[in-house]
């Protein structure tokens, strides 16, 4: 009972840490012109780290509550948007595709997850700020094959820090 006891103080702890940091790693990508994609890629690690400590249920709420916090908090709505789409979601994506173990399919399902975000992302925004004016539609074909190789890499160096917190923080894993 003491020791339940202990690992529910712990995951409260932790979950209200792991929120704080996600909190201002997003008001900082709000304002902190040049590094905001850096700063999105750290704030979706919070949601890895959740996963790792308290099941995939914790990964969850984790992302429901930095989310709601998130847009309530951080001035810049806007700026919550690559979060809400793609960066919080996607440590939970990853944990589910990568249950798979088999890489080339694991691969392509995160292509596909990325690229309905990145496109219903495009979407978006042409939406709410561009309305009637019309870019030329090669631009967004770059952009979106442009960014391939980047998420690839993002992937890569996600599962480098993933696997650097089991071996150095995580006790359960």
């Amino acid at each position: 009972m003491r020791q339940q006891q202990r690992l529910r103080t712990k995951t409260t702890a932790l979950g209200g840490i792991m929120l704080a940091l996600s909190v201002v790693t997003l008001f900082l990508a709000s304002f902190v012109p040049g590094f905001e994609l850096t700063l999105y890629a750290v704030s979706s690690l919070y949601t890895a780290v959740m996963i790792m400590e308290t099941r995939v249920k914790g990964g969850g709420l984790f992302y429901i509550a930095s989310s709601i916090l998130a847009l309530l908090l951080v001035p810049n709505k806007a700026a919550v948007l690559p979060y809400l789409f793609f960066f919080g979601l996607y440590g939970i994506v990853k944990f589910y595709i990568e249950k798979i173990r088999k890489q080339p399919v694991e691969i392509i399902l995160k292509l596909i997850f990325f690229n309905a975000s990145i496109g219903s992302g495009i979407l978006l925004f042409k939406a709410a700020f561009l309305g009637n004016i019309h870019l030329p539609e090669y631009s967004n074909i770059l952009l979106v094959l442009g960014a391939q190789p980047l998420f690839l890499l993002y992937d890569y160096i996600f599962t480098l820090l993933i696997a650097f917190y089991k071996k150095r923080f995580s006790k359960g894993h």
